[in-house]
């Protein structure tokens, strides 16, 4: 399996995963509908903006709370900006 391959699915888990339910619906919603449109560099993005923990990105997505543990990038934008 190619890295890349590993990681969407690696990402994938992550994001769906979560424990806690707003943000598995948010992030597994998120991702399915990007990551196949997203590079590697991208794809490292979401994989470091999945490793922020869920209440500092509920705090930051729904109560638009800024958080410079929030990376500004593509990634972080689109996410940002994604309604369900």
């Amino acid at each position: 399996m190619p890295n890349n391959e590993k990681l969407k699915k690696q990402i994938i888990y992550r994001a769906t995963h979560r424990g806690y339910k707003e943000m598995d619906l948010l992030l597994g919603s998120f991702v399915g509908k990007y990551i196949d449109n997203f590079n590697n560099n991208e794809l490292e993005d979401l994989k470091n903006l999945l490793l922020i923990e869920d209440n500092i990105l509920d705090k930051w997505y729904f109560k638009n709370k800024s958080d410079n543990l929030i990376p500004n990038n593509k990634v972080s934008i689109l996410l940002k900006n994604f309604k369900l």
